[in-house]
């Protein structure tokens, strides 16, 4: 396609990687970014190998996983330490595969370095509050009255609150309070797991390995409690969560006031119509959804290179866009319908969900083809129709082998300093 002039709204994720891969093309790319300076928000999260793939295209990937932390796993037990919830990489049918733990920071600060390295173009202070579609092109209107010139794509990076989506009430009943530690050294937690612990469904606690010595931790809240969470007190939420977890003792230690955690609000929405004339939406702005399977930023990557491979692959821009349905819809519907499938069984006030969970979808997940199937689940790759877009999963090997050589330089270097 010949050499477009492209506004991304929303330098986060999608936005990012959007810049770098459409730019790469040959592109006139600007970000616009509401915020004086970007920044990430959020603690931890999950690199699947659907993400991964996307980061290794970028010939990014062994930048991220030398500032996370490898997982083989996920593992969660009920308060009778049964586990009811089971996925292992290893199940996969491609060697070495892991998940990659690490902190939201850590990540957007990757590609924003590498977005500046290739001099793309940056409008902070740019909030974004609608578009008007002209003869000449698409132009984004800005809180402060002004409009910038007419580009012949805008993008729609702004996530689940975007400005250019029909706005509707989509808020979930739980969110979680998240908050970044250090790595607890004693104990019995294993630093190749995500683990969770569960009290029917309305309780849960987790903790990620996110590389660097850090962990995320979570726990998971109803929007309507945060209030009543602030005013108990820590020592009381320290008692809860030890209760639940005890070996969570030297975490809670870390965290003595309520402003060490930020709570997050979750919403499902998909909007329904993800292009337009001259526009096009990725990430949250078109499919926001609980963090249940832990697929957000590795959707966000994927829908960023399907439509940069859209766009390269068509002549006209009404026939990227068409494609980059095709490559993506049918992954979007999937996903979300899991992730509403999967989120009363682990988020509810009822008793029921909770027990369906232990007494028979737990079970029935350990049955073949069981847990192949929950390995391809939790890593994205269920009718991510890949081949198709021409994205190659990376050499994971050759990453853990990166990853290694990276843990073994950090204690090195932290020995020296103490």
């Amino acid at each position: 396609m010949r050499q477009m002039k492209i506004a991304i709204a929303g330098c986060g994720i999608a936005g990012l990687a959007s810049a770098l891969l459409l730019e790469r093309q040959g592109h006139l790319v600007t970000l616009y970014e509401r915020f004086d300076e970007p920044q990430p928000v959020g603690s931890g999260l999950m690199v699947q190998p659907t993400g991964m793939a996307v980061l290794d295209a970028l010939g990014l990937a062994e930048q991220i996983v030398a500032k996370g932390a490898p997982v083989d796993g996920l593992l969660g037990l009920n308060t009778e330490g049964e586990a009811v919830l089971e996925a292992a990489y290893a199940d996969l049918p491609f060697a070495h595969a892991f998940g990659l733990g690490i902190h939201r920071a850590s990540l957007f600060g990757t590609l924003f370095e590498a977005v500046q390295a290739r001099g793309i173009a940056l409008e902070t202070g740019r909030e974004v509050t609608g578009t008007q579609l002209l003869e000449s092109g698409r132009s984004l209107a800005f809180a402060d009255g002004t409009q910038s010139s007419p580009h012949d794509l805008v993008l729609d990076a702004q996530g689940v609150r975007s400005t250019l989506v029909p706005q509707a009430d989509a808020t979930l009943p739980f969110g979680a309070l998240w908050a970044t530690v250090d790595w607890p050294q004693d104990g019995e937690f294993n630093a190749r797991l995500l683990e969770q612990r569960y009290a029917r469904a309305d309780r849960m606690v987790g903790l990620l390995p996110v590389g660097e010595g850090r962990a995320a931790f979570f726990w998971s809240l109803r929007g309507g409690k945060y209030d009543g969470w602030r005013a108990r007190g820590m020592a009381a939420f320290r008692d809860e969560v030890c209760a639940l977890w005890p070996a969570l003792e030297p975490v809670m230690q870390q965290l003595r006031e309520a402003e060490q955690l930020t709570f997050a609000r979750y919403a499902h929405r998909t909007t329904k119509a993800a292009t337009g004339e001259r526009i096009a939406h990725v990430g949250d702005s078109w499919h926001a959804a609980s963090p249940q399977l832990g697929q957000g930023a590795n959707m966000a990557l994927l829908d960023a290179f399907g439509l940069a491979r859209a766009v390269e692959q068509n002549e006209t821009l009404d026939a990227a866009l068409a494609e980059y349905l095709t490559l993506r819809a049918g992954h979007v519907r999937l996903y979300q319908w899991l992730t509403w499938a999967f989120t009363p069984p682990f988020q509810s006030d009822s008793i029921w969900p909770g027990l369906f969970r232990d007494l028979f979808m737990a079970p029935a997940s350990r049955v073949p083809p069981g847990p192949r199937l929950k390995a391809h689940l939790v890593a994205g790759l269920a009718g991510a129709g890949m081949e198709r877009m021409g994205l190659a999963l990376p050499d994971y090997s050759a990453l853990g082998a990166a990853c290694a050589a990276s843990n073994t330089s950090s204690r090195a270097s932290a020995l020296a300093q103490s």
